[in-house]
C-alpha cells in the first residue's frame, strides 16, 4: 500500500499534510513523499523550507502536523531543505525527493531539466536517512 493510499484511507491526501505544515509561520514551502519503511511499510518524509529569518525543530513541526491532522499523519522524518527540485515551469519532483528519501540515488534520472538542479545535490548531501 502506497502513502497516498493509507492516507486516503484516513480521508486525507499528502497535499494536507503538506498545506498542514504550511500553515506554521515558519515554513514557507513544504512537500511530502512517502518512503519505504520496514516497520509501517510506508513512512511520511518531508521536505521543509523555512522562512528567512525563521526557526523551527523538526519536533515542533512533526508535533505541529499531529495537531492540525491527527498523530497518523505525523511526519517520520522532515529534512529542512535550501530549496525542493522544480521543473522549469514550477512542478516539484516529488519522484526525485521520494528516491532521496528512499537512498535509491542510482537512478535519480536526469536532473539537467530542474530549474536549479544544484538543489538535488543539497538534499543528497542533507538527507536525514
Amino acid at each position: 500500500m502506497t502513502l497516498e493510499q493509507a492516507l486516503s484511507q484516513s480521508g486525507i491526501s499528502t497535499i494536507e499534510v503538506e498545506s498542514a505544515l504550511v500553515s506554521h509561520p515558519a515554513v514557507a514551502e513544504a512537500a511530502v513523499v512517502g518512503a519505504n519503511d520496514a516497520t509501517t511499510g510506508q513512512a511520511i518524509i518531508a521536505y521543509v523550507i523555512l522562512r528567512s529569518g525563521h526557526e523551527a525543530s523538526e519536533t515542533e513541526l512533526r508535533n505541529h502536523v499531529a495537531h492540525e491532522i491527527g498523530a497518523f499523519a505525523r511526519p517520520e522524518a522532515i529534512q529542512f531543505a535550501p530549496g525542493l527540485p522544480k521543473t522549469r515551469s514550477g512542478k516539484i519532483m516529488r519522484r526525485i525527493l521520494r528516491k532521496i528519501a528512499e537512498n535509491d540515488l542510482s537512478n535519480l534520472g536526469d536532473t539537467s531539466t530542474l530549474a536549479d538542479p544544484s538543489v538535488v545535490d543539497d538534499l543528497v548531501k542533507s538527507r536525514k536517512r
